[in-house]
């Protein structure tokens, strides 16, 4: 993996306070790439994945800030783009929410899609002119297995989340010829901070581990060959294959 160290990739990561975003950041630093951890409320966490990078030897920017105050978004969006190379982008953050449907406010309904649909929606569309000049130009969205499935309870949740996979898929569409490359993730469970709340009966115990969807991410990034796999289905170690 030299050659990827050689280059010297930038790497834009929202949602890296914790869960998958660190463990991906911190994976990527690994392989000579520099991070931006772009977005997070939570500046403690945000700076606690800054110093945990810093501390492997590897070179990290953090933007703490809301991700859907689009005045941030879009001004952070520039200074980024301005003061680095952009190479790869990682849509990361989001929310989840368990309601009966016939509980779900409109508030809610517009936090949860403003987070996972229009966040890395119009995040891209700022970043992507700046991502379409590398040569390893790569836009990767962690969507969910409730992108291809409903579940009781999660309504909002599962139309973000299709909404967010139907999003990578016209994306892709528009951009290949470009050079862009863009990828989704779907896991399954994740034992991220988010899931213990979302998913209060689940526990560690056979569930995916952040560190497993980062050694992805890091699978689509340094497997730039002619074969390339858009979407990756991840499910937990106990599910039964090939179903979601």
């Amino acid at each position: 993996m030299e050659e990827i160290k050689n280059k010297k990739l930038t790497a834009v990561i929202t949602g890296a306070g914790g869960g998958i975003g660190r463990a991906t950041a911190l994976r990527l630093v690994k392989e000579g790439i520099k991070v931006i951890l772009l977005g997070g409320n939570r500046v403690q966490k945000l700076s606690e994945t800054e110093a945990l990078i810093k501390n492997a030897g590897g070179e990290c920017e953090i933007y703490p800030g809301n991700l859907t105050d689009f005045n941030f978004l879009f001004d952070a969006a520039e200074k980024i783009a301005r003061e680095n190379r952009v190479d790869i982008l990682i849509n990361n953050a989001g929310v989840a929410m368990n309601a009966p449907f016939t509980e779900v406010t409109e508030k809610q309904f517009d936090d949860i899609m403003n987070i996972n649909v229009r966040v890395p929606y119009f995040l891209t569309q700022k970043l992507l002119p700046y991502i379409k000049k590398s040569g390893h130009a790569t836009i990767i969205n962690i969507a969910s297995v409730v992108s291809h499935a409903g579940y009781p309870l999660q309504s909002a949740y599962v139309a973000s989340k299709h909404a967010l996979l139907g999003f990578t898929k016209s994306l892709a569409a528009e951009v290949y010829k470009d050079g862009v490359r863009v990828h989704a993730i779907s896991p399954g469970g994740v034992y991220t901070d988010m899931v213990k709340i979302s998913r209060p009966d689940l526990s560690e115990k056979g569930m995916i581990l952040p560190e497993d969807i980062a050694d992805i991410v890091w699978f689509f990034i340094s497997n730039r060959g002619n074969a390339v796999i858009d979407e990756i289905l991840v499910h937990r170690v106990g599910k039964e294959p090939f179903l979601v």
